[in-house]
């Protein structure tokens, strides 16, 4: 993995790229905020925080693949976090996200993960990609919907049942078609 490049990928309105150290107030200030937070499975201090943020950074380094920093191509403001995570003993590769509120109801979540699942499936050649979501979070169920994941059943993650959403290359490659 020496030498790994990270991608940046785009799409009309965002652009997912690799995190920097001059993200990290936002960054922390999201993973505070107890709106975003009720969703997630804690609440990050702001020590907390920057230990996240140096796993996420880390994941690419041991992966290859991870979460990205998600900003307005227009405005290059910080949205949030949009990508990949599987650390030893998770379900499977998880596709997640999580956005600042002020960016919230804007199709951000579904517009970035979007692209990140096209990555997925066509530079990573993942076989298949789950999204792991509280029941009460009626809106990522709604991403997840919409970017073609079904329910397909309930795990325990870190003393929170979770809802496992998924799709896999073949049900991915055909929604692209219809799309088309």
């Amino acid at each position: 993995m020496d030498g790994l490049v990270i991608p940046t990928l785009g799409t009309e309105r965002l652009r997912l790229r690799p995190f920097r150290g001059s993200d990290f107030d936002e960054y922390a200030a999201m993973c505070a905020d107890p709106e975003v937070a009720r969703y997630l499975l804690v609440r990050f201090s702001r020590e907390q925080a920057w230990r996240h943020l140096a796993f996420l950074v880390g994941h690419w380094k041991l992966r290859g693949y991870g979460m990205w920093a998600v900003e307005e191509r227009e405005s290059g403001a910080f949205v949030g976090r949009i990508g990949f995570a599987d650390p030893e003993g998770w379900p499977g590769c998880e596709l997640a996200w999580t956005l600042v509120r002020r960016c919230w109801g804007r199709g951000y979540a579904t517009e970035g993960a979007r692209a990140a699942l096209t990555h997925a499936f066509t530079v990573l050649n993942k076989d298949r990609i789950l999204s792991l979501i509280l029941s009460e979070n009626r809106a990522s169920i709604r991403v997840a919907e919409r970017l073609g994941e079904r329910l397909q059943g309930q795990t325990e993650v870190l003393g929170k049942e979770h809802l496992v959403y998924g799709i896999d290359r073949e049900s991915w490659a055909a929604e692209e078609r219809e799309a088309c």
